[in-house]
């Protein structure tokens, strides 16, 4: 089937909860994906951040391929080889005491804020039913009813409510409004260490550390949300380590897997996931031995094929390329690392399908950012192609 012939099936038969180019994709390689026509992309998305090490990337593969035909699934109901692996790699990579496996990043958020009002109530000594979880505007942290009621994002909100309480929003990267905030109630500040729906937000430099010590004066858990920004994507493992601070805990997602799979998890000091006792949450999938397996390749690849540093020479690279791109419509251009958004003083969307005809794949956010995430493997070259068809494109040239 063709291109028009897809795209009529999904629009009849799917929810429309998505606007997606009309590109279907039919196979990944590398930073490059096909589509049912013929055409060849590169992809400048990632999957969200997903495909850190690159579509199909063989070494997840083999692990992926070779746990399904022995065991897949077993639940938590019982013990399987491949989970005390990754728990023991997790602890290696991050430093950190407990994990805890899910599957999707909203999920693994849901269970850092159920971690963070356990730990307020039993171990603070917050009055029951009191605690408050300090959050940023402009943050994207899932779209599950508890996590969505707590976003600034209208969008997001209407027509979902009503909304859990115990939940403080203050300004990204303002302490003075943080530390305003926080009350004997507040039991954790939950912080994307770089805002990636919101546009590729840097913070001011010393904002991490700052929030660090703040919370660690009031007994505030420090929780960071790495699911888009960590794992390399930003030129280290993880976007906090910048800044030099150790959060009480982190969540991670999306390239957990090398989006061969969806895998996510909590890492924390002892403390807070030690507040979970047996039958206080789960899941079927959580920590299967498909998902451990799939991770713990994605986490060698990540490693041996230094990707961190990686996107962290050729980003700064790409920053300052597409930074030297002179065109009326850019507003601002941020990033660090492999991601970079390209603020327009107009609706992003128009340009994004530019570039697509043109071999480009990206997708706008916040309406008018154009948001760069290619996978980590990306060579030199490849960028220099992409930041010249960005050039073609932004300035009119043809």
């Amino acid at each position: 089937m063709i291109t028009t012939d897809l795209v009529a099936l999904e629009e009849r038969y799917g929810a429309h909860n998505y606007h997606p180019l009309d590109v279907v994709i039919t196979r990944g390689e590398g930073v490059w994906v096909y589509d049912v026509d013929g055409r060849r992309y590169l992809d400048c998305l990632a999957a969200y951040s997903a495909v850190n090490q690159g579509h199909c990337h063989p070494r997840i593969l083999h692990a992926l391929t070779a746990q399904a035909a022995r065991v897949t699934l077993t639940s938590r109901a019982f013990r399987n080889e491949q989970l005390p692996l990754l728990l023991e790699r997790l602890h290696s990579l991050t430093g950190m005491d407990l994990a805890l496996l899910m599957n999707s990043g909203a999920e693994a958020v849901e269970t850092a804020l159920k971690a963070a009002r356990k730990w307020g109530y039993t171990v603070k000594g917050i009055p029951d039913g009191q605690a408050e979880i300090i959050v940023c505007a402009n943050n994207f942290h899932g779209r599950t009813i508890a996590i969505v009621g707590f976003s600034t994002e209208e969008q997001y909100r209407q027509g979902f409510g009503p909304f859990a309480p115990g939940f403080r929003v203050v300004p990204f990267g303002d302490i003075a409004a943080l530390e305003q905030a926080i009350t004997p109630s507040t039991c954790a500040f939950l912080v994307e260490p770089i805002q990636g729906e919101a546009g590729i937000i840097v913070p001011p430099e010393g904002y991490l550390r700052a929030a660090a010590d703040l919370c660690k004066r009031h007994d505030v858990l420090f929780i960071v949300d790495e699911i888009q920004s960590g794992l390399g994507r930003t030129g280290r493992l993880f976007a906090h380590q910048y800044e030099d601070v150790t959060p009480d805990a982190m969540i991670l997602g999306k390239a957990l897997s090398g989006g061969f799979y969806p895998v996510s998890a909590v890492v924390s000091r002892r403390e807070v996931l030690g507040v979970f006792k047996p039958g206080d949450h789960g899941s079927t999938f959580g920590g299967n031995p498909l998902a451990c397996a799939v991770a713990r390749a994605a986490l060698d690849v990540l490693e041996d094929e230094r990707l961190p540093e990686r996107a962290a020479t050729l980003g700064a690279e790409m920053l300052e390329k597409v930074r030297a791109i002179a065109s009326p419509v850019i507003k601002e251009v941020r990033g660090r690392g492999l991601w970079i958004g390209i603020e327009l003083h107009e609706a992003a969307r128009p340009w994004c399908e530019r570039l697509a005809a043109r071999g480009i794949l990206c997708k706008e956010t916040h309406d008018r950012v154009i948001r760069l995430a290619p996978p980590l493997v990306i060579a030199r070259e490849e960028i220099d192609w992409a930041v010249n068809e960005i050039h073609q494109v932004l300035t009119g040239a043809r």
